[in-house]
Formats: C-alpha cells, structure tokens, sequence
C-alpha cells in the first residue's frame, strides 16, 4: 500500500482538520490524529494552513504548493480572515473558492471543506458592530456550501452550536479556538471522514490536557499581542466598520433592516451566478 499525501490548507483553523491534540500544529501533534482517521496506513501531512491567510493567500501561494504534491485529501477552510479586510468582496472570494477546489478536485483529491462562526460573535461585539460581519461570514459560508456541493466535497457546518457561546471552547483572543475547541472540531471532522469511509480509527479525544484560559490570560493577551492585532484591524477594518455600523443603526431606526440582508443574499447570488457564466463561455466560443 502507498503512502497518501494529505494537505491541509487555509486559515489557522484549517489544521484543526487533523490535529485535534491542542493547540500546537507541528507535524509531531499530527501523527495521533493519523492513526485515529487511517490505523496502519502509511500518510503523509502536510500542513500549508497559516494564520491570518485570506483566500488570496490560498489561491496564489497554497494551491501551487499544495497541487504540486498531488494530494489524496486536502482541506480547504479559509474565509474568517477575508471578512475582517475592508477589501472584502464575496465576489473575489467565490472566484479564487471556485478555483482552488476546482483545481484539486480536478486532480481526485477529497475535499475537505467547513463554513465557520462569524468573528464578530466570537468577539463579543456590540450589535451594529457584529451584525455586518455576521452577514459577510454568511456570505462566505453560503459560498463554501454552494461550491462544496458542485466539487462533491465533505463538507463540515461549525458555524452553528452550543460549542460557539462556550467561553471554554475559546483562546484568549476569542477568535481562536483553544485546546477544547481545537478538540471538539477535530471529532467532528473524524465523524465526516467516518462517514465517508475514509476515518477508520477512533475518535480523537474530546477531553484536553491543559485548563481553559483564565481571565488573567485573555487580559495579558489584549495588553501584549492583542494590542498589535487591534492597531492593525483599527488601520484597516475598523473605518469601514464603523460606517457599515452606522448604515446598519440607520436602517434599524427606519425598519428597513432587511433590505441590508436581502443585499447581501443578491450578492452571493450574483457572485455564484458568475461563476457559472464563467464555466459556459469555453462552450459557447
């Protein structure tokens, strides 16, 4: 029996496909997970999944890395990160979706695929402020789930459950998950691949080896790392937020609330449609 070459791909989130043993994604933490999914089988992971990577970093950098070693499966869970730019646009990340499952299954890889939670629940934000970036991640997981339908691929729903408002799932950042979290993913994931056939072995375990962060770590975060994360989305995200924010007050104050989601839904609609048109013009030249 060969050995079979398993790619992960991404956002940070991505390696929780295979890890499900903490938070370290070191090849060592993988070997675990490998004997749970395929006992007795020779794999090989590679993770190419990188914090912070939009589905830009995935089209131009972990695709062509990722294609060259020919995987057999290969997950694709990126699209956190793209709401969070004041450059998103579903158009653009249903484009570079399409053409990176497109490219691997073109090659017979599984697909591996996940719609995530939106950050700004994760995050705790005030309403005007979580709402537009919970109707982008909509978007985005409605584009994941319509592309991982037409490329046949295992598809995960994390964006949804108990496991969401439970503080003990979460990093000190609150946008991460912690080791419980990182675990509670990886089962879930084990139980797509048991379903497909591909995960033989049991179950990672759910249960972790370290405690949840105290509220003495999640403050040391924000007064440490977290400040360089908040200069950087304050230079960035947050001057588009706050207009959204604004917008989003507006129409709640005229009851016109809905006209903001029936804006988005018709641009995934139309970004999806584009695609479509894309793949018949070859046939019509």
């Amino acid at each position: 029996m060969g050995t079979e070459a398993w790619v992960g791909t991404g956002e940070s989130v991505g390696t929780e496909a295979w890890v499900g043993t903490g938070e370290s994604v070191g090849t060592e933490a993988w070997v675990g997970t490998g004997e749970s999914v395929a006992p007795g089988q020779s794999v090989e992971f590679v993770n190419l999944a990188v914090s912070g990577a939009q589905t830009r970093d995935v089209l131009e950098r972990q695709l062509p890395a990722g294609a060259a070693l020919r995987p057999d499966l290969v997950s694709v869970i990126v699209g956190v990160n793209d709401t969070l730019r004041c450059t998103f646009d579903i158009h653009a990340v249903a484009a570079r979706l399409d053409t990176v499952y497109g490219a691997f299954a073109e090659q017979g890889a599984v697909l591996l695929t996940a719609c995530l939670p939106d950050p700004g629940g994760t995050l705790g934000l005030p309403g005007a402020l979580a709402r537009p970036l919970a109707r982008r991640q909509r978007a985005v997981n409605a584009v994941v789930h319509a592309l991982s339908e037409r490329y046949g691929a295992l598809h995960l729903h994390a964006a949804e459950g108990a496991w969401l408002t439970d503080r003990a799932m979460w990093s000190a950042d609150r946008l991460h998950p912690g080791e419980r979290g990182h675990r509670q993913l990886a089962v879930r994931f084990h139980a797509v691949l048991a379903e497909a056939g591909i995960a033989t072995g049991a179950a990672p375990s759910p249960e972790p080896d370290f405690p949840a962060p105290t509220t003495s770590a999640s403050l040391w975060w924000l007064a440490t790392a977290g400040t360089g994360w908040v200069a950087r989305r304050c230079t960035d995200l947050l001057p588009q937020l706050l207009t959204l924010a604004a917008d989003e007050l507006r129409h709640r104050a005229r009851g016109t609330s809905a006209r903001l989601d029936l804006r988005a839904s018709a641009a995934v609609s139309a970004a999806l449609a584009a695609l479509s048109v894309a793949e018949r013009q070859p046939d019509a030249a």
